[in-house]
């Protein structure tokens, strides 16, 4: 287990009607807000009224900006700074999903330093601080809420970028599980299989004497994975079921899991040039990417034993398959098995073609997912390594 620093200022507020609680969080940070939301179905269900209600009732002034898009863009971003800086607000409340959110976070950190915003993104400069924070969750699927990443679209790229800087987390969040009951099925899928992702992403790791993290990684997973089912079988509105879907998204973000390991972190950003240039969800994109990831290194650590055992190991602690009646590799390609027909069993494409998405698109999709050097920690992966993942991907 490596040495870590683990510090998660964000302070959650969970359960039934908490959205009420908005005002009197906000006011704690700042008396003048930018209330930034996607508009449609929060609007429509009454929600931003609710919350409208709550910052007036704790003497929050706010100006409202709607308009956020499933991987949001910079545009608004740059309207939303010029808001913030205009009207001089203090705190930006961002409402909805992991793109709100991101969209908020984005907005806070501009707003907060000199510059175009989009050269934190560029890894132009650093992050260090920015304005505080607060989310309303309606989408368990991002983690946002807890994190300290931030990920933003810019469509003159397109190029979908993120920046992690503690200075992102959030200083509060709400989440009610019952905001998510009329969420559409699919984008409830999308957004078990984000959480998943994160914690897949960190499970992958080469530190040895992480027992205590991979034991909480496996648990939540097949939490994930069961109360998924319950949902997906009739749950819409299983109160038990959301509320374990909507903490297990929180938890597999906020690094808690990720502590004393070096995650992988490859299967992020290749899935990114899918949502950048097909306007792919992102929980589908990873849906496709990460079951190619893993197939691609069983292959490529052929004959080693200690590549093998870490996803043979995944196959049977999640996916509860017999290492002892398949061997080794026969066995972490059984869980690539099983983990897809789970994902195809709530709605989600495992392969380009499921998605629509161009494969002739392969080579240009590995480029630009190199533009900043290799990729992943569990296996350093170059851009010829990347066509190849996007081609298993093809062939699923």
């Amino acid at each position: 287990m490596q040495n870590f620093e683990y510090y998660a200022r964000t302070k959650i507020i969970f359960g039934k009607e908490t959205e009420n609680s908005a005002g009197s969080e906000t006011a704690l940070h700042a008396r003048r807000a930018l209330l930034h939301h996607s508009g449609g179905h929060a609007v429509k269900s009454g929600l931003i009224d609710r919350i409208k209600d709550s910052l007036k009732a704790a003497g929050v002034e706010w100006v409202e900006l709607g308009g956020v898009q499933p991987n949001p863009r910079l545009s608004l971003v740059y309207k939303g700074i010029d808001i913030v800086k205009k009207e001089k607000l203090g705190c930006i409340l961002g409402v909805g999903g992991g793109s709100a959110i991101d969209s908020a976070k984005a907005i806070a950190l501009g707003a907060a330093n000199d510059g175009d915003v989009w050269d934190f993104f560029e890894r132009k400069k650093t992050a260090s601080q920015s304005l505080p924070v607060g989310a309303v969750v309606t989408i368990p699927a991002a983690g946002s809420e807890s994190s300290n990443s931030c990920v933003i679209t810019n469509e003159a790229g397109p190029w979908k970028r993120g920046v992690n800087a503690e200075c992102n987390r959030p200083v509060f969040a709400i989440l009610n599980p019952e905001l998510t009951y009329s969420l559409p099925p699919y984008q409830t899928a999308c957004g078990i299989c984000d959480m998943m992702a994160h914690i897949m992403e960190r499970y992958f790791t080469r530190e040895p004497n992480v027992e205590l993290t991979d034991e909480l990684c496996e648990g939540a997973l097949r939490a994930i994975i069961r109360n998924a089912r319950r949902i997906f079988s009739g749950g819409e509105k299983d109160y038990a079921a959301r509320a374990e879907i909507m903490w297990a998204g929180t938890l597999a973000h906020n690094n808690l899991l990720g502590t004393g390991r070096v995650g992988d972190w490859a299967s992020h950003p290749i899935s990114h040039e899918i949502t950048a240039l097909f306007e792919t969800a992102h929980g589908a994109a990873l849906s496709i990417i990460f079951p190619a990831w893993m197939q691609y290194n069983i292959k490529a650590s052929a004959g080693t034993t200690e590549d093998t055992a870490r996803f043979a190991r995944f196959a049977a602690k999640v996916w509860g398959v017999d290492g002892a009646f398949y061997g080794p590799e026969q066995a972490a390609l059984e869980g690539i098995f099983r983990m897809k027909n789970f994902f195809r069993s709530i709605g989600l494409p495992v392969s380009l073609a499921e998605a629509n998405i161009d494969a002739s698109r392969i080579g240009e999709m590995a480029h630009r997912a190199v533009k900043f050097g290799p990729l992943g920690n569990f296996r350093k992966l170059e851009e010829k390594d990347i066509e190849a993942i996007y081609r298993i991907a093809g062939e699923m």
